[in-house]
């Protein structure tokens, strides 16, 4: 094991495949382009910064692929599980972090770690020789993402992410917003109470959504075309889609009592989530945007209860780029054509902070065992991570690949003895099966013990 594992981009999947590689004992050296060479996005140097939002979404191992993907990584060691439970925020049964405090101690235990050395600089083609793990993720440089289309010959596959907007706690109007997670979700009054809530009346719904409609928004590149994820919609993409789509996605009122008003039902809700440790600032949830800047501080202050916001950060859009993977990656994350480059986190077609960072697991716990002489067995589809590996290897149609979050439809599905299941019940026959899969090929492949 005299090879070096390099590792090109030190993001969710990066930062987590050197954790893994250099705890089974292998030397890694972790590339970043940045603070050197920065994106629009990014606003530091440090490891695993979240850009988009500071939640990991459900936590509920039990009912949900992404809450089970949560629970997978933890039982391996994982490192940005660490991080996020140990920098955690109130967020009814979310996993939300201080997203400040998480990147900066990431960034603190992958600089101490013996075997990891952090280097600096723009890496602008792929290397010809290897080992070499890519995962640099949608803001991939324009240098190496021509390079990469020039490696797969043909053109890497491309849509439009969002960023939604934070605002100043304080600059938000209390007498009219209250705390509520919603159906007061949280085992701690805290946590009942961990979002901030805006209620609107039909009337002020109906002027939001034209104003929305009607708002300047960011024009793109000569050549780009508008392919958004579902799931990462600005909202006037989804105003556009039909007045009421708000109302029933990031604006949906249900589960909620306004604690200034309790017998009146509001027609809409806007909910803003805590976005570090202090409770200083909060996102507001969903509310991805391509808006220009001048046309959000007059359509967001619409908003009852963000009439006098002050925004610490406006949202904004990028590009993202990904493989075409079902065509160009084997079982073992390698690029076909080239099986030194192994490819991990959102570049190849997973979309989500966790499923990037436990694409970013597997692809280290490969890595590490082909540099010590070993092939692991295939992780079992019956795992979030499986289910997810499979999908990107193999399991998508390629002709229409679009990223994913990790979901149930993507599991093999659960033998229905004794009739049909109900859907909580089903959820938990899917994550009992993962859960007792994962321990066993845990097991057989020697977890990873880190230094501390």
């Amino acid at each position: 094991m005299t090879q070096t594992l390099h590792i090109i981009g030190g993001g969710m999947a990066g930062s987590e495949a050197a954790w893994q590689a250099a705890g089974a004992g292998i030397s890694v050296v972790l590339h970043e382009m940045r603070p050197q060479t920065g994106t629009f996005a990014h606003r530091t140097g440090n490891l695993a910064e979240m850009v988009c939002s500071n939640s990991f979404r459900s936590d509920d191992d039990e009912s949900n692929a992404v809450g089970l993907l949560h629970w997978e990584m933890r039982q391996a060691g994982g490192l940005l599980m660490e991080m996020a439970d140990r920098h955690s925020l109130p967020a009814g049964g979310a996993l939300a972090v201080d997203r400040d405090a998480f990147s900066a101690g990431v960034t603190e235990r992958l600089k101490a770690h013996p075997l990891i050395e952090i280097r600096a600089g723009e890496i602008t083609a792929l290397p010809s020789d290897g080992p070499v793990i890519v995962a640099t993720g949608p803001l991939t440089s324009g240098a190496l993402a021509e390079d990469i289309a020039r490696h797969t010959g043909q053109e890497a596959l491309a849509f439009f992410d969002a960023i939604a907007p934070i605002v100043y706690a304080d600059s938000i109007d209390m007498d009219v917003a209250w705390r509520q997670s919603r159906y007061d979700k949280g085992e701690t009054e805290e946590e009942r109470r961990a979002y901030i809530n805006c209620p609107m009346t039909k009337d002020e719904y109906e002027a939001f959504i034209d104003a929305l409609l009607a708002a300047d928004v960011t024009e793109f590149h000569e050549g780009e075309t508008a392919g958004y994820f579902d799931g990462c919609l600005p909202i006037e993409v989804m105003a556009a889609r039909g007045r009421g789509t708000l109302r029933f996605g990031p604006m949906k009122p249900i589960g909620l009592t306004n604690t200034h008003k309790p017998d009146e039902k509001a027609y809409a809700v806007v909910q803003l989530r805590r976005d570090n440790a202090l409770g200083t600032l909060y996102n507001i949830v969903g509310f991805q945007t391509k808006m220009r800047y001048g046309a959000q501080n007059e359509v967001l202050r619409m908003i009852p209860g963000l009439g006098e916001a002050r925004f610490a950060r406006l949202g904004g859009i990028h590009r993202n780029t990904f493989l075409n993977s079902p065509t160009l990656l084997d079982s073992q994350m390698r690029m076909k054509s080239a099986p030194h480059l192994r490819f991990a986190g959102q570049i190849t077609g997973v979309e989500g902070y966790v499923e990037s960072a436990a694409m970013g697991l597997l692809a280290g716990r490969l890595a590490a065992a082909e540099l010590a002489g070993r092939t692991l067995p295939e992780v079992p589809h019956v795992t979030a991570m499986g289910a997810l590996l499979s999908h990107i290897t193999g399991g998508a149609e390629a002709k229409t690949f679009q990223p994913m979050n990790v979901n149930f439809g993507l599991f093999p599905p659960i033998d229905a003895k004794g009739g049909r299941k109900g859907r909580r019940e089903r959820y938990k026959a899917y994550t009992d099966r993962a859960k007792a899969a994962w321990a066993d090929w845990l097991e057989t492949t020697a977890p990873v013990t880190a230094p501390a």
